[in-house]
């Protein structure tokens, strides 16, 4: 007895996109609608990616929209995934201590301003 052929239409094309945006496992989405996982890659590849490439663009909105408005965490969570920032290993070794600018270091061994300051 031969296979019923998979019927394609756009309720089922809007409940793959949801499912794959939700972050279903295609092996579980062909199990929900209904087919094979090689079938549901061949014949829905767009929606597969379309669902994910839209959630990731809704949740990057409320993300942004949260950084905006000053949530802490989420500026964190933008500037180190988005910006490339990163925070610095601790070291064991002390820091050392700033030199002194060219400035500082003539005014001091000059010893007219020397008398001028005192």
């Amino acid at each position: 007895m031969a296979r019923r052929a998979f019927v394609v239409n756009a309720a089922v094309r809007d409940k793959v996109r949801h499912l794959a945006g939700v972050g279903v496992s295609q092996d579980d989405i062909a199990k929900i609608i209904g087919c094979a996982p090689k079938t549901l890659r061949k014949r829905l590849r767009d929606e597969l990616d379309r669902g994910v490439a839209e959630a990731n663009a809704t949740i990057s909105g409320y993300l942004f929209a949260a950084a905006k408005a000053g949530n802490i965490a989420a500026i964190i969570f933008w500037l180190k995934t988005r910006a490339h920032w990163s925070e610095r290993p601790a070291s064991d070794e002390p820091v050392p201590a700033p030199m002194p600018s060219r400035t500082q270091r003539w005014s001091s061994s000059c010893p007219a301003i020397a008398e001028i300051r005192s």
